[in-house]
């Protein structure tokens, strides 16, 4: 259980400190980004939402979900590399799943297969 509390701060701290670093503070933006912490199944995402140049902007920038004590990173439409920001805090690479990668192609990364 302690377990899964940790790995539930860790998912939280990074979805939070990147909408942190992307969100512009300007008066006139519309578009802003937006944690949602689903912690009882244990489902996070950063979405955008709002308009950008007269445009409607909506779509998720991250996803991750913690499935049997391991952090599936579902989405990450980012350059970051959350994987590795994960690692940095104390998460072993058998405890992440690049879940969107096949699970053909899971086997040849450094990180867990399912």
């Amino acid at each position: 259980m302690a377990k899964l509390e940790k790995y539930r701060e860790y998912v939280q701290r990074v979805l939070s400190e990147y909408a942190q670093r992307r969100t512009s503070h300007h008066q006139n933006d519309e578009l802003e980004m937006q944690t949602i912490f689903d912690t009882i199944h244990d489902h996070y995402q950063l979405i955008y939402v709002g308009w950008d140049k007269g445009r409607r902007v909506y779509g998720p920038v991250i996803h991750l979900d913690i499935k049997n004590e391991k952090i599936w990173i579902q989405w990450n439409g980012t350059e970051d590399d959350i994987a590795a920001e994960l690692v940095e805090m104390g998460v072993s690479k058998q405890d992440i799943v690049l879940g969107f990668h096949t699970p053909y192609m899971r086997q040849f990364t450094d990180f867990a297969v399912g």
